[in-house]
């Protein structure tokens, strides 16, 4: 029995490397830091539906972007409800 190789067409497959420049990953806390960036913030209710993560999960995640990558994260009033946005990184 003897193997038969397979042609592709020239330009069918992609690299690992054109895949990932077709299109960015799209992360969790990708999404938080573009909510925070917003002019007005983002209350933690806004966080917590954007990723599916419990609220205290989503307040965990703030201050790990506090401690770990340096932002300023301040924290507002938005009527009744605590507003967050990001207003300077280290």
């Amino acid at each position: 029995m003897t193997m038969q190789t397979i042609k592709r067409p020239a330009g069918s497959m992609k690299t690992a490397t054109e895949k990932a420049a077709a299109k960015p990953r799209e992360t969790k806390i990708g999404k938080v830091i573009a909510l925070l960036e917003h002019k007005d913030g983002a209350t933690l209710d806004e966080m917590v539906e954007a990723t599916g993560w419990l609220p205290h999960t989503t307040r965990a995640a703030l201050t790990g972007l506090k401690k770990k990558k340096g932002l300023t994260i301040e924290r507002d009033k938005r009527g009744d409800k605590a507003c967050y946005r990001i207003t300077k990184s280290a």
